[in-house]
């Protein structure tokens, strides 16, 4: 969860580091520090408590000298309070090796009292400082930077990357992973660490995947990797294929801002090359799939992913005639599932390097299931670790709470569904192609929703003080209504939560008394499962009781129009494309909502954006 970054070259590599760190700084944003080395003076290091900006000011204040070989790091915490002794870099070795680190090591507490036996006693509260100590000691007995850190990996347990360099070794920088993402920026006399390609793509677009308990070596001249045993390894090299505008703001306000706008973008770029609308699917990626006899599917997921998830197993039974499931990764391998060769498992992460999905995705390999990911990041463990993977191709996403990425998984989700009901004796190819065709149609109906937000920013403001919000949904309109509680928890941190609609008569309509305010995802008068009715039922109900409705409704809807308070109107659209549209709306609301109370949509408190420790 943390974000790391090494660089060796020619150019000073401080202002490198420095625009790595912000790119990265979604990853965490509790302390930062960097180290530097230069082969005309001792390796220096910074590091402050608080966010990216309070280390700049203290390296304006104080500047480094210039350096070509640097490692950098932004903390979210694990172990030890956010403060100045507990920040990265960790120093050892009489403050001339420098170390930084990702992850949880598990055994740092019985490493750190064989250390204190040999009089080395650790100053800060963290896990990384024992791994600095142990590369240290190793390297005063070897004098090799690389085996010291080889040596140093094998003993510990856990998820980590880690990277490390030495005053004695000017231009060069060594890494190490284990579940926990590392990538290598390919230059010309120069070559980057980094825990994503944000941090390096402004200097080149091409990168080496490092692999499952793997080590690298730096240096201007070219990368060495190899196995934790010392095995050489040539990694694969991938293309990065959006370039470093698209991790800026580009005068939006916010990251945030930026992503919901650009969310039928993400759809189409999702969408673009796979479909048609005669319903064909083109994803040759998973042509592996049509050797096994898949008969259920177990989608994986944690938070929004896991919501993109549901409304994907909704697709799949409906097109693709398949039993479909939902399991929170982190539960998933601890209730023992029965999973089988029968048995397809879909991983949904916009990273593709959530621990809790990779350790489901595992499991479910080692029981004989096929795998497929459904990811937005190139060059991640989850997609590597898989039989198939569906890229959505929904470009970077900065701000730490989801919105582009979700709705580009659900495509994703549903791509999957078509591709597979294509080989389903009992689909339906007529529903297939006014799916394909409402799909295809999507973008330009989510970009009208966008049009929303000036009054969704005005209902907002009035709302600045309330303390609980509820949401309503049926059908795939149940996980929109929990995507849109996650959201405002996540940035406005008041108590939010989804329910069912189904549900509300069966305890949760207690929670409803005067001026409680509940969104409701109204399902489309035309809808043939008739579940609209039901819904403003729902709604009768709630506001019999003094609840404030919000009703998320399709234009001219006039059965909603006397029961609620506020009608935000959705064009038509076909039962499937209706989650793309009434998101957008509630993913505002959590910004605007936050914006009004003076928070920091982007960077929201106590949360990182990629989840790389269970």
């Amino acid at each position: 969860m943390c974000g790391i970054v090494g660089y060796v070259g020619v150019r000073p590599c401080l202002p490198v580091l420095v625009a790595g760190l912000r790119r990265l700084e979604y990853r965490g944003y509790d302390s930062a520090g960097v180290a530097l080395v230069d082969p005309n003076s001792a390796l220096q290091t910074a590091k402050k408590a608080g966010k990216l900006q309070v280390l700049v000011d203290e390296l304006e204040a104080n500047p480094l000298q210039d350096a070509v070989t640097g490692i950098a790091h932004t903390r979210w915490a694990t172990h030890g309070p956010p403060n100045d002794i507990n920040a990265h870099p960790h120093l050892a070795d009489d403050g001339k090796l420098a170390l930084i680190h990702n992850g949880i090591i598990e055994n740092d507490r019985e490493l750190a009292a064989e250390l204190e036996k040999e009089g080395i006693r650790c100053v800060s509260d963290t896990d990384t400082e024992v791994a600095a100590h142990l590369v240290a000691k190793a390297y005063r007995e070897t004098g090799d930077l690389t085996e010291a850190l080889r040596q140093t990996v094998l003993r510990l347990r856990g998820a980590f990357t880690l990277l490390v360099t030495h005053q004695d070794h000017p231009g060069l920088v060594v890494g190490a992973r284990r579940n926990s993402p590392l990538v290598v920026g390919l230059g010309e006399g120069e070559n980057f660490l980094a825990s994503d390609v944000a941090a390096f793509v402004e200097h080149t677009r091409t990168a080496l995947s490092i692999g499952q308990d793997q080590v690298v070596t730096i240096t201007p001249e070219g990368v060495t990797v190899t196995t934790f045993d010392g095995t050489p390894v040539e990694p694969e090299t991938f293309t990065v294929d959006w370039d470093a505008s698209a991790a800026e703001k580009g005068g939006w306000g916010s990251f945030m801002a930026k992503e919901i706008s650009e969310q039928p973008e993400a759809v189409a770029n999702t969408l673009r090359g796979r479909l048609t609308e005669d319903g064909t699917v083109t994803l040759p990626e998973l042509d592996v799939l049509r050797e096994r006899d898949i008969r259920r599917v177990v989608f994986v997921a944690c938070g929004t992913a896991a919501y993109a998830a549901m409304i994907g197993a909704y697709a799949l039974e409906k097109f693709a005639k398949i039993p479909a499931s939902v399991e929170l990764s982190h539960e998933f391998r601890y209730r023992e599932p029965l999973v089988d060769s029968h048995t397809l498992v879909v991983s949904v992460s916009q990273s593709g390097e959530t621990m809790d999905t990779l350790m489901a995705v595992r499991h479910a390999a080692e029981n004989g299931a096929a795998t497929v990911a459904i990811c937005n990041t190139q060059g991640a463990t989850i997609p590597r670790e898989s039989d198939a993977t569906i890229y959505t191709h929904a470009g970077p996403e900065v701000a730490v709470a989801s919105t582009k990425a979700f709705t580009a998984q659900v495509v994703a989700c549903y791509l999957l569904a078509l591709y597979l009901a294509a080989e389903a004796a009992d689909s339906s190819v007529k529903e297939r192609v006014e799916i394909s065709t409402a799909l295809l149609a999507a973008p330009d109906q989510m970009s009208e929703m966008l049009g929303v937000g000036e009054r969704i920013a005005e209902m907002a403001k009035w709302m600045a003080d309330t303390h609980s919000v509820l949401y309503l949904g049926r059908h795939v309109g149940f996980p929109v209504a929990l995507e849109g509680a996650l959201k405002l928890k996540e940035l406005a941190y008041i108590h939010a939560e989804g329910f069912a609609a189904g549900e509300l008569k069966h305890g949760p309509i207690a929670l409803i008394e005067p001026g409680q305010i509940v969104f409701v995802v109204v399902p489309s008068p035309r809808d043939p499962a008739s579940l609209h009715a039901k819904v403003v039922s729902n709604i009768q109900e709630i506001r019999a009781r003094g609840a404030r409705v919000i009703a998320i409704a399709e234009r001219g809807d006039a059965a909603v129009l006397p029961f609620a308070d506020e009608v935000i109107a959705v064009p038509p659209a076909h039962p499937f494309v209706e989650p793309l549209l009434a998101v957008i709306p509630l993913h505002l609301f959590g910004m605007e909502l936050a914006m009004a109370k003076g928070l920091d949509v982007d960077q929201p408190r106590n949360l990182a954006k990629s989840v790389t420790v269970e």
